[in-house]
């Protein structure tokens, strides 16, 4: 599917300055695309290969004056083979049942989750206090195919993955869990199994947002490999960015 310059939104801003919430001494910036309308899947796969994420139905990227810490980063999905770690965090779960949904029809179990995630694992954060208007954000695409990938155990939703669908792969919105059950390492095992999506869908790429090495809590996204990473305007070899 061919991008068309005609659909593209013509509404783009820069927001800022504000507080950037990973460095407490740095001042953030970012442009920001609105639509009014439906997205269209092509406008929304276009500014992903450029670098932008989605939040409802506006898309960002970061432009931050004297730094570019946080780096695009996909999944080559072709060529992803898990390793014992992971293999280990999939046999873990096995004994959760999945199943792949409309986001849009989420329910009020998946809210109670979601605001329990936010509040025992980031209170405080840019998140908090988890609200009903911020979770549509996250599961509500306007005109853009988007998933939750629900795991259950007895029954009862445990965790659950957001995530959007594009022309050349999936983009992971947001992944909640039980915080008591963050022994099963719930969140690696919602990368892997949207993975696994791309591989069933043969999409080639999961893109897992803003890798950020300086900021431990966010290195994690670089332990899927290989991957690439969005370096002034050209997706690279994440082994090739020093």
């Amino acid at each position: 599917m061919n991008y068309d310059e005609s659909e593209k939104p013509v509404d783009a801003f820069v927001v800022g300055p504000d507080p950037c919430v990973y460095f407490p001494d740095r001042i953030a910036h970012a442009i920001v695309v609105e639509s009014d309308e439906d997205i269209k899947p092509t406008v929304y796969s276009h500014l992903a290969r450029e670098g932008f994420r989605r939040s409802g139905s506006n898309f960002f990227l970061p432009d931050c004056d004297g730094c570019n810490a946080c780096v695009p980063l996909r999944v080559v999905v072709a060529a992803f083979r898990p390793n014992r770690r992971f293999r280990r965090v999939l046999a873990r779960n096995a004994d959760l049942d999945l199943a792949i949904v409309d986001a849009r029809d989420e329910a009020q179990e998946h809210f109670d989750l979601y605001r329990r995630y936010i509040v025992d694992r980031h209170p405080g954060g840019s998140m908090y206090p988890p609200s009903a208007k911020q979770f549509l954000r996250l599961t509500q695409s306007f005109g853009v195919e988007t998933l939750a990938l629900d795991w259950r155990k007895n029954g009862t939703l445990v965790a659950s993955a957001i995530t959007d669908v594009l022309d050349h792969g999936l983009a992971a919105v947001y992944t909640f869990f039980d915080p008591e059950l963050a022994d099963r390492s719930l969140g690696v095992m919602a990368i892997l199994h949207q993975i696994a999506e791309c591989r069933r869908r043969s999409l080639p790429h999961l893109y897992l947002g803003y890798w950020i090495d300086e900021v431990r809590s966010m290195r994690y996204k670089s332990e899927y490999r290989p991957a690439e990473v969005l370096r002034d305007g050209v997706w690279l070899p994440l082994e090739l960015v020093p």
